[in-house]
């Protein structure tokens, strides 16, 4: 591995932007403020931010790459180093691929969460970006929870989200165009969803104890949990009581004032900042930034949001860039316990990003260094000085 040296960004160090040069060693940021010393390759960042890399840690975009149209399959492994291509190439060097299993048939099935888990664990090694499995758990899927115990038991699960979405399920079924979409993708016929919709329905007084139990098991995993769509204040201390500390999407401005009462992360998602609100019709994103009541911003469920995201933000004068970036680096990593990533400092996890800001809200990423290697380039003339016998692998996008 080759170290770097960042010369004479505009570099986020703590709070403050500054420009200084820094240097990366083997993984890790090695030195802030440093010469050029023996570092073999050198990166010219003067005019460019020099900032954190992206931790996601709920984005499900990588969905798309596996069935582009309904009934239209690609292989996971494809899909999966597709995706981690497109992750890089928006700045994110920490994903956590969020995997629904529901109790569909279909790409939200078992089977596809199974599948998804040991792929990811496979091409791990190969991905530029640091992948990790969240899993979502849709509540009445109570015949996967046996499994989902072992799993976490077995350290196989970074991050578990406990999902009911059966309350909208039961609303679309008369709604056609939704209705059309939910059954296209579980591949049944429409009187087999129908009758599958009732049966699952019928069990939900054994759901409540489901959801204790999967609790107890993540938290002697030591496994951080989330809250989907959390409806009310009641709902979200519930889930509170349990050790559910990361209040996902809450849906209104009172539940997620009761997250930030008692400390919890809020997360929102990116895509409803740079949109301006939500596809849904739910909570403006960047109202709850403004309000000191989101703490992070994940991709949801498209890559490029989050960079857009800061920098709209910043350009709409709801939070300084330096405080806008905290969304998307340093708080996401800190709810997720990963205290290596997130800022730049000498001895955290090289991931940094070099970004060009001379266009308001269109940031351009110019280069990208995964764990200390540099996975993205987009402008060649910014190298300078690399040794022939050290040359490495550039990713250009």
């Amino acid at each position: 591995m080759t170290d770097i040296f960042i010369e004479g960004g505009r570099t986020l160090i703590g709070s403050e932007l500054a420009e200084t040069s820094l240097t990366t060693f083997g993984t890790d940021i090695a030195q802030i403020d440093a010469p050029r010393g023996r570092a073999l390759m050198a990166i010219d960042a003067r005019n460019l931010l020099v900032l954190p890399g992206i931790v996601d840690l709920h984005g499900d975009a990588f969905e798309r790459q596996m069935m582009p149209r309904a009934g239209v399959d690609f292989p996971i492994d494809v899909a999966l180093a597709d995706t981690d291509r497109q992750v890089i190439g928006n700045g994110i060097t920490t994903v956590f691929h969020a995997t629904t299993w529901s109790w569909e048939p279909g790409l939200r099935s078992g089977d596809n969460a199974r599948r998804l888990l040991e792929a990811i664990e496979r091409q791990r090694p190969h991905f530029a970006a640091d992948t990790r499995f969240h899993l979502r758990h849709e509540t009445y899927n109570l015949d996967a929870e046996a499994e989902i115990r072992q799993w976490l038991a077995e350290g196989r699960v970074d991050l578990f989200a406990f999902n009911d979405h059966m309350d909208g399920v039961v609303a679309d079924i008369s709604n056609p165009r939704k209705r059309n979409r939910m059954v296209e993708r579980t591949g049944l016929s429409s009187e087999d969803f129908d009758q599958l919709v009732a049966h699952i329905v019928s069990r939900a007084a054994d759901v409540p104890a489901s959801i204790t139990r999967l609790a107890a098991a993540a938290r002697a995993a030591e496994v951080r949990m989330l809250s989907h769509d959390d409806q009310t204040p009641e709902m979200r201390r519930n889930f509170r009581d349990m050790g559910v500390r990361l209040a996902e999407f809450p849906v209104n401005e009172e539940t997620a004032r009761e997250a930030a009462c008692h400390g919890d992360a809020i997360v929102y998602g990116a895509p409803n900042v740079v949109r301006g609100g939500s596809h849904t019709g739910w909570t403006k994103a960047s109202d709850m930034v403004a309000k000191g009541l989101c703490t992070v911003l994940a991709s949801d469920y498209y890559y490029p949001a989050p960079l857009l995201a800061a920098f709209r933000l910043a350009a709409d004068g709801v939070l300084p860039l330096n405080e806008a970036w905290k969304l998307i680096s340093s708080a996401p990593a800190e709810a997720t316990g990963l205290t290596d990533r997130g800022t730049l400092a000498a001895g955290r996890r090289a991931d940094i990003l070099l970004v060009d800001d001379s266009t308001p809200m269109r940031p351009r990423l110019v280069a990208v260094i995964a764990a200390g290697k540099l996975v993205h380039l987009t402008d060649a003339a910014r190298l300078a000085g690399m040794a022939a016998t050290s040359r490495e692998t550039v990713v250009a996008a």
